[in-house]
């Protein structure tokens, strides 16, 4: 499968995706070499836990910056020190400028708790309850200029139990958020997943709808590439 793709990770909280894709990737299971781990944030709490990973990590503070753009370049200029194959926002909860994204185009995924194209932005949970909606989930794309607007690759799917609040909704979302990330990064990592002229690829075929994952199984996919996207990394028996 060649080199791992050099990566690096950036969060604002305690970064439970993150810390998920480097378990795989440091067993295995994700074909990415983490190699920094860039929070906005000083008391993040998932710094102390990628450096008790062994993961170098790096604080950019934007309350030190007087405009977005201002740390937006500050930002790109520390990820470029490790020359990454791949940028991943793991709850950076930053609104990123056009410039910025320009830069990283292609080459950057974020992970957002919907199914996109519903619910940008937040409160994304009960904004499918208040909608009656049946099923819920959330969704891997690639970073665009458009806020939640890039070509989304890979959505998980969770049933909306009619006891469901906000915060029940979420747990379950978050349980699926885990493996939905490993998967799409391992395939980026293995040279499957791609973007190409601001649409998603994936196998060198384009995505005309995103990869369904339910209960760890892969729906909507071409089933000449099953053995390809299952034979190894997070998926494989």
């Amino acid at each position: 499968m060649g080199n791992k793709a050099r990566t690096v990770i950036l969060i604002s909280g305690r970064g439970s995706n993150m810390l998920s894709l480097v378990d795989a990737a440091q067993s295995g299971q994700c074909h990415i070499d983490v190699t920094a781990v860039i929070s906005n944030r000083p008391n993040a709490a998932g710094l102390g836990s990628a450096q008790q990973a062994g993961i170098t990590t790096r604080c950019v503070d934007h309350t030190s910056f007087d405009s977005r753009a201002s740390f937006d370049a500050e930002l790109a200029k520390v990820i470029d020190e490790y020359q990454p194959q791949l940028v991943i926002l793991a709850g950076f909860m930053r609104i990123l400028t056009p410039e910025f994204t320009r830069q990283f185009e292609g080459r950057m995924l974020n992970i957002h708790p919907s199914l996109l194209p519903k619910y940008p932005g937040l409160n994304t949970h009960q904004r499918a309850i208040d909608a009656g909606d049946v099923e819920h989930g959330a969704s891997v794309h690639f970073v665009t200029a458009e806020l939640d607007g890039g070509p989304v690759a890979v959505q998980s799917l969770v049933p909306v139990l009619k006891d469901d609040n906000a915060d029940s909704l979420a747990e379950r979302v978050l349980a699926t958020e885990h493996q939905l990330y490993t998967v799409a990064a391992d395939w980026f990592g293995r040279g499957l997943l791609k973007m190409v002229s601001n649409g998603g690829v994936l196998c060198e075929q384009k995505l005309e709808k995103p990869v369904i994952l339910r209960n760890a199984q892969l729906e909507g996919i071409n089933p000449a590439w099953q053995k390809k996207l299952t034979s190894a990394g997070p998926l494989a028996k």
